[in-house]
């Protein structure tokens, strides 16, 4: 019930305002409470950095367990569209869309406007890409994030409601910002692991998904490509849909994806976004069924 209302209030509205989104406030708390501890020592930025995860934490996922518990006192045709409303900014569906679409339009003008495009969606240096580069990372990203910005979120509302979703958008935020290797090695070791964690089972349910809506390659091959790459998680749904769309995906000197197919083309990019459409509409759709039939069958509320 709430799952598809925000689902619904996403794809119609959009974002809400910098100024009203939890999210710009996990990042706002993160940036103050990361300063200088990458110039820690190694335990004490270990240390350092695991606590000021933790209060962080404990902030978002007391803030919504309280809103959640007052909500639950509300008849049910109140409570759902509310909770719909706070968990909508806790996942990013029609925004990862325009955003990727617009990678691929500024593509179509410039290879310079492609790579500068592309940055706004990727952490990796575009400025030594060239087009095929481009067109590999935009697909990687999309079916990354749409494990980490659709399906995970919601996937923990539907475990832990409101609190859940919140956990995991603080911790993949922590881990955006604080889950790198060199200076934040040891600071944002906590994030990192955190994020994988609460990834293992999304990033492998978003696979499965992409696979379902174009079930065109054999599982074990998933499994064989997504062992690939460095991270347990974010392989996943990059294998599936560089399977299902036949074309080859990497990152320059790390890894490749499906290593006999061609670069991805244009055409290979619309049908990607037509597949992450189709493969996020499906697993919102099934998790609202669960959630549904949590409270109905068996009297669960969210």
């Amino acid at each position: 019930m709430s799952i598809l209302l925000a689902l619904l209030l996403d794809w119609s509205l959009g974002e809400p305002p910098a100024r009203l989104h939890p999210v710009v406030w996990m990042g706002r708390y993160l940036g103050w409470a990361g300063r200088g501890l990458p110039k820690l020592s190694a335990a004490r930025a270990f240390w350092a950095g695991g606590l000021a995860w933790g209060l962080g934490a404990l902030l978002f996922v007391g803030v919504y367990a309280f809103l959640a518990r007052l909500l639950g006192g509300l008849p049910w045709w109140l409570e759902v569209p509310l909770t719909a409303l706070l968990l909508k900014p806790l996942f990013a569906f029609r925004m990862l869309l325009t955003e990727a679409r617009a990678v691929e339009k500024a593509l179509q003008t410039s290879l310079e406007a492609g790579r500068a495009r592309l940055s706004f969606l990727v952490s990796r240096n575009t400025r030594q890409l060239d087009e095929d580069q481009v067109r590999e990372s935009l697909l990687e990203s999309i079916s990354e994030n749409l494990s980490d910005s659709v399906i995970a979120p919601l996937f923990w509302y539907l475990l832990l409601g409101l609190p859940g979703a919140a956990l995991y958008r603080f911790a993949n935020t922590a881990d955006a910002m604080w889950g790198y290797r060199g200076e934040w090695e040891w600071a944002g070791k906590w994030a990192a692991r955190a994020d994988d964690l609460m990834n293992l089972l999304p990033a492998r349910l978003t696979a499965l998904l992409i696979w379902g809506v174009a079930p065109i390659f054999a599982l074990g091959q998933l499994r064989a490509e997504a062992r690939k790459t460095p991270s347990p998680n974010s392989g996943w749904p990059m294998a599936a849909l560089a399977l299902g769309l036949g074309v080859r995906l990497g990152k320059p000197g790390v890894y490749v994806l499906n290593p006999s197919s061609p670069s991805p083309s244009a055409g290979n990019v619309q049908l990607g976004l037509a597949r992450v459409v189709q493969a996020g509409w499906l697993g919102g759709l099934l998790l609202a069924g669960l959630e549904v039939w949590l409270h109905f069958v068996l009297g669960i509320s969210r």
